[in-house]
């Protein structure tokens, strides 16, 4: 339930066509569910502007199958990340229209469209490697609601490649930059645009890498302003932040 829902079922109250008592049971089911090993936050998408996201990691096919069941009761969207194929058939056979992301490891199941903001959001990676993780960003914002623009393998190791995508960066309302190895260009992306910039340090590079730890510390002290810096392959994160901000 979100805003709009809420002020259609107080409207459909005063007009008469839905009871008092009928409101009451729509209110008391769409806050909290417990189901023992989960606790559904159905008063999510009121209180933030978008629904509970389940992150599928680490469920049991059991676990996620019993949320899946309950949350389908429900008029929100869902979002499920970090869902391997195996997971999306689970899913698929309780709900036939739902679909499935393969390299952002996302599925979704759309109820209802959302209204699309004039603005859009550029997701930019250093190289090919760092599809994933630019993948789970943008299908995040895109599912949240918003238009992503793709610009991939820019990274410094050829900066000429990015030059030739400036004018559609800088149209954006902000930006996600996905880089690994060193991290370096995000605080090249920074030093050329006047709109806010997310980095995505991603876990791809050679051992010093440390597993995203070189690209990540790069990233905290990039010293071009306006970066904000996700944790180490957090493509969600990213996308969730770029949507909040595109959307204001």
């Amino acid at each position: 339930m979100d805003n709009k829902d809420l002020e259609k079922l107080l409207k459909d109250v005063k007009s008469g066509t839905r009871s008092v008592e009928e409101a009451l049971h729509e209110l008391q089911s769409f806050s909290i569910k417990d189901l023992g090993f989960a606790k559904l936050d159905y008063h999510r998408e009121l209180r933030r502007g978008y629904p509970e996201i389940v992150y599928a990691a680490g469920k049991s096919v059991v676990q996620l199958e019993g949320i899946v069941r309950d949350m389908l009761e429900h008029d929100n969207n869902i979002i499920i990340t970090k869902a391997s194929k195996k997971k999306y058939d689970v899913v698929k056979k309780l709900a036939p229209k739902a679909k499935y992301y393969k390299e952002a490891k996302i599925i979704s199941i759309r109820k209802k469209e959302p209204v699309l903001p004039k603005t859009y959001i550029s997701v930019i990676t250093a190289g090919t490697s760092d599809i994933p993780v630019a993948e789970e960003a943008a299908v995040t914002a895109e599912l949240l609601g918003n238009t992503v623009r793709r610009i991939f393998d820019v990274g410094v190791a050829g900066i000429h490649r990015l030059t030739v995508h400036l004018d559609e960066i800088r149209k954006s309302r902000v930006v996600i930059v996905i880089a690994g190895m060193e991290g370096a260009l995000a605080s090249i992306v920074a030093g050329l645009v006047n709109i806010p910039v997310i980095a995505v340090p991603t876990s791809v590079g050679y051992g010093a890498n440390l597993q995203g730890i070189s690209a990540l510390l790069a990233m905290l002290t990039s010293c071009s302003g306006g970066v904000a810096v996700v944790n180490i392959d957090n493509g969600f994160g990213a996308g969730y932040y770029a949507g909040m901000i595109n959307r204001l």
